[in-house]
């Protein structure tokens, strides 16, 4: 049985990043408490699906999740317990950032180990650059020295099972200066890395800054050689290059991420938050935090939007999905599912593509090399 996953958006954070485009907003204690209030009706309510599918992960996600106090967190927990099957071993993850979690040392330390007592047995948290100019250019809140002590704090919590992101192609940021990131990681030994090179969305201060000349634009070459440098380096301190940006500890792969690209069912709650049935459904709910509020506060669905995929849809999706992952698309099960032999459908794009050492074809598996890793957009194209 193909197990389901639950994500919840919490849109809060202390400051707005520059690069950042997710649906945030500031944190404020009683505007959290009514948020808290309305995911809960929101997933107790939840009809979407007849007969979901028992679920194996939960992420909060966002924002900052970490902002909330425990007691709101486990008032959540109790209502996706409630609503749905939340098998043995259930890996749960709190996304956070560092320097976040309470007033003092002590403060932050009791409150991971309240987390961790609520069932939370992963953390995600937003490092970004170990650089402390480079945090200061993205509008983080925490320092170069607070990613280590949290590190700590959430060992000495019991959290066994850590995942770092960093970004890579920051302006300014050089190859020497993303490989000093690298190893600062490395020393600390998460048991998962999230390493995307940086993406520039159109609306953002930091879209604003380099077009005004403030920032210096990113440079697509020098982004590859980091790319490169990073698998390299990270690949040989013993970490799985299994997805595009994801690398893990052997055992320690995102569970709940995995779904979005393994076509498993996931259900959202939140403002933002996306969903899909595992078949063709998807939905995604009201983006605007007060509006869904309202929303949610009226008795209404939050619901804005609603996909049926159609079946030239599902197969692009099950590609673009599919080779994200590093072991790649297994064609014979492609085959099964949409009735078409994917070598003959793109012949001509697939020898094109291998020529040009983007991708190679093994044992039944279409899979991305190391280059085409670098230019999978292009790989994507070629094959929507």
């Amino acid at each position: 049985m193909t197990h389901a996953g639950v994500y919840i958006h919490i849109p809060f954070c202390r400051s707005r990043c520059s690069y950042c485009d997710f649906a945030t907003g500031m944190y404020e204690g009683a505007l959290a408490e009514r948020y808290v209030a309305a995911v809960i009706s929101e997933i107790e309510s939840w009809r979407e699906v007849a007969a979901p599918s028992p679920v194996d992960t939960v992420y909060f996600g966002g924002g900052t999740p970490s902002l909330l106090a425990p007691a709101q967190i486990e008032s959540i927990l109790t209502a996706v317990r409630s609503r749905f099957e939340i098998v043995a071993g259930a890996e749960i993850t709190l996304e956070i950032n560092p320097g976040d979690g309470g007033a003092s040392a002590a403060a932050k330390q009791q409150n991971f180990s309240e987390l961790r007592g609520l069932g939370v047995n992963r953390a995600s948290f937003g490092a970004q650059t170990f650089d402390g100019r480079d945090l200061k250019q993205l509008g983080r809140t925490h320092s170069a020295d607070d990613i280590p002590k949290t590190f700590q704090q959430l060992r000495d919590a019991g959290f066994a099972n850590l995942n770092f992101d960093l970004i890579a192609g920051l302006p300014g940021q050089t190859l020497a200066g993303w490989q000093r990131n690298l190893e600062q990681a490395l020393t600390l030994r998460p048991e998962h890395l999230s390493l995307y090179l940086l993406d520039v969305h159109e609306g953002t201060p930091l879209a604003d800054q380099i077009r005004a000349g403030m920032r210096p634009k990113p440079d697509d070459d020098l982004a590859g050689e980091m790319y490169a440098t990073m698998i390299e380096q990270v690949c040989a301190a013993g970490y799985e290059h299994y997805e595009i940006s994801n690398f893990c500890r052997p055992g320690f792969a995102s569970r709940h991420n995995t779904k979005y690209w393994a076509d498993a069912p996931y259900y959202g709650f939140g403002n933002s938050a996306h969903s899909y049935d595992g078949h063709r459904r998807r939905w995604a709910n009201e983006r605007d935090t007060m509006k869904y509020l309202r929303m949610i506060e009226k008795g209404e669905s939050p619901i804005v939007e609603r996909t049926e995929l159609s079946e030239a849809d599902a197969r692009s999706e099950s590609i673009f999905l599919g080779l994200r992952l590093m072991r790649g698309l297994d064609l014979k099960s492609y085959q099964a599912r949409f009735g078409m032999d994917l070598r003959e459908q793109y012949d001509g794009e697939l020898r094109r593509l291998m020529d040009a050492g983007l991708i190679e074809i093994g044992g039944g598996v279409l899979m991305l090399t190391s280059r085409g890793a670098v230019l999978s957009n292009e790989v994507f194209m070629a094959l929507a």
